[in-house]
């Protein structure tokens, strides 16, 4: 197998899946961060978009949560 193919296989593997969970909960620090300063400041339109941005950085996770379940024990890297 190619250096090049397993690459692109990274993303489908257990250890790419963690690393797009790990941005992902790195991105809900700067919702939080967001939530915060909006509150702060009363800025009710920031405030929606840190709420909106929370959700998908939550839906992006479960999608990723899924994949990890999917793949089980039959790693792309491995194989």
């Amino acid at each position: 197998m190619s250096a090049l193919s397993k690459a692109k296989g990274f993303k489908k593997s257990k250890s790419g899946l963690y690393v797009s969970m790990a941005t992902s909960a790195f991105g809900a620090v700067g919702v939080y961060k967001q939530i915060k300063k909006a509150r702060g400041e009363n800025d009710t339109l920031r405030l929606l978009d840190a709420v909106v941005t929370g959700a998908a950085v939550v839906t992006n996770l479960a999608i990723l949560y899924r994949e990890l379940k999917r793949l089980g024990d039959d790693d792309v890297l491995l194989g």
